[in-house]
This record gives structure tokens, sequence and C-alpha cells, in this order.
């Protein structure tokens, strides 16, 4: 018999290129029919093409009863690994519900959102308007359920970067100003462990971004979030992924000032801190533009230093006008 689904052509490009990948690939088509098997599911319509994410197979399901829902098999990485925690905390309270799941967590069935409806396409000021509702519900504080051990600590990660950074970014050839790199590592010393308010700590979607922001079919303006990277910390760590996208819509004649009025309604939507969402958002761009930079990715790193920058009110020498840089 054929296997329930074929793996899209632009997930097998992303994966093809290590081992695990290849294993991850080569297992997935058995690894969907025996997860429809084992949830008593069937693909919605049968024959259905999966859709899929960045790091994620996603099929179209029902149950036998007829309600619909989604098999989602996502890559093993370590940020996967804190998704089912985090939606069982959340319990289908502004992030898309947990149906079920394997003993090991390699497939999850979900509630079926609208894929076609993500906050990618609503104006900007609804954008931000939904996701500052969505960020005070999911900041849940510290509870004695047992999920909680499975999302790890975000002072204790700043204070893991004030020891790599420095030397990744001279491994690296030094990519970018080192008045940059300074800027993240007092981030590291003042949103670390060490004199910081660790009683605003909550459970942060670190990943909560336009296109992880889906409707809920038949409820209008009712959405929900998808693909958490689970982290427990301050809030203000989710506003970065809604600055370095979506900067396309920002004012071309001055796209640094738009960059950070946009980051000041960010945060008066979801009652944030502003000044713990720059210094976060900066740590997180000049860590992306170092990642982008061991990856080949140079057109990437420079947006993520062209984000950075701007938050901390410079202009970073050689880097490209926003226009000529790739969208993320």
């Amino acid at each position: 018999m054929a296997p329930a689904v074929v793996v899209p052509e632009a997930l097998r490009r992303r994966y093809l290129g290590t081992r695990g990948g290849r294993s991850w690939l080569a297992e997935l088509p058995e690894l969907v029919d025996a997860s429809l098997a084992a949830f008593g599911l069937v693909a919605d319509p049968p024959g259905a093409a999966p859709w899929h994410g960045h790091g994620a197979l996603v099929l179209p399901v029902r149950f036998p009863d007829g309600t619909p829902a989604v098999l989602k098999c996502p890559f093993p990485h370590p940020e996967a690994a804190t998704e089912t925690a985090a939606l069982a905390l959340w319990n289908g309270k502004a992030a898309v519900r947990l149906l079920d799941r394997d003993p090991a967590g390699t497939c999850l069935v979900l509630e079926r959102l609208d894929p076609d409806r993500t906050l990618l396409t609503v104006e900007m000021a609804d954008a931000v308007r939904i996701w500052g509702s969505l960020v005070r519900r999911l900041s849940l504080p510290e509870s004695d359920s047992p999920h909680w051990a499975a999302i790890p600590s975000l002072a204790a990660h700043a204070e893991q970067l004030s020891d790599e950074l420095p030397a990744e970014w001279d491994a690296l050839g030094r990519p970018f100003e080192r008045w940059l790199l300074e800027a993240a590592l007092q981030v590291c010393q003042t949103r670390g462990a060490v004199g910081r308010r660790s009683a605003r700590d909550v459970l942060v979607h670190a990943d909560l971004h336009y296109a992880n922001i889906l409707a809920r079919p038949g409820t209008p303006g009712d959405y929900a979030a998808i693909d958490p990277q689970a982290v427990f910390g301050e809030a203000e760590y989710a506003v970065a992924p809604m600055l370095w996208n979506r900067l396309q819509d920002l004012d071309p004649s001055a796209p640094e000032e738009a960059l950070l009025a946009r980051l000041d309604g960010l945060c008066t939507a979801a009652g944030l801190d502003r000044s713990a969402a720059l210094d976060w958002s900066i740590l997180r761009e000049v860590t992306n533009a170092l990642d982008y930079v061991r990856d080949g990715r140079h057109g990437d790193a420079q947006r993520s230093v062209w984000v950075a920058s701007a938050l901390t009110g410079r202009r970073h020498p050689g880097i490209p006008p926003l226009e000529e840089l790739p969208a993320a």
C-alpha cells in the first residue's frame, strides 16, 4: 500500500543537508501511516496533500466522529521539545489546542485552524492589537504543573550567551562592529539571572510572529498561536519576531524610526516594558546574525544587523538599505 503522504519538496530540500535530516525524511511517510492508525485518524480528504511549516509536516485529518484536526510531525530539534508542554499548559487558551500525542512526542494531534488566515495579510494596526491580546493571555505564571519541567529558563540562556557570543563573533571573523556585540552583551548582563526581577517571569512563546498566529474557523476575530518555542522568562522576549518580520511594511522614508514606533505599539498592545523589549530584541537579532553567518546566509545576517542596529539608534556601516535586504 502506498504511504499516506508524499513529503513536500520544500521540506525535503530543507532537511536533505544533514544525516539527521535525511533519516527523518526517510522515516516520515511510515511515521505518518503509523500515527494515523494509532490515533484512529484518516486524511481529510483522502489523499490530501500535507502542509508544512519551517520544521514540520502537517496533515489535515478527521476523527471517526468527523471532528477535524491536524496531525503534526515536527523535525526533532531542541525548540520542538517544548511544544507539547507549552500547549498543555495553555490548554487551548490563546493557543492551538493539543488533542492527543504519542508517548514519545514525535507526532501531535492538534485542533485545526485556518492556514489561509494568518496575521501576514492583516493590517498592521490590527495585527499588533491581536498579537498583544494573545501575549497577555499566553503569559502564564509558573504553577505546580509537571509540564513546567520541560520549559527552559530564559535568564540562564542569557548568561550562557554572555560566554558564547564573543568567542563566536571572533571565530566568524568579527562580521559586524564591536559596539553592536557589546550592546548584546550588555543585555546579557542586565537581563540575565543577576540583577533581574524574576517575579515577572512567565511562559513565553518565543516564536510568536505573524505567520504563527492563525484564525479559528467560524469565529471572526478569534486567533490562536501555533508552533511555540517556549521559554520561562520575561514576556518582552516575545517581541523580536514581530520586528524582524514584515519589514517591507515600514515607512521607506524613515524605516529605523518606523521600526521603533512598531516596538512602541507592540509594547502598548501587550502591556510590556519597552526597555526590556528593546533589550531582548537587540540580543536576539545579534544572536541571529551570528547564526546566519555560520550558515553562510549573509543576506539574512545583514538584515539582522540592520534590525539590531536600528534598535540601538545607530546605523551600522556597510549594510545595504532596507529595501535591498531579504525578507524574513
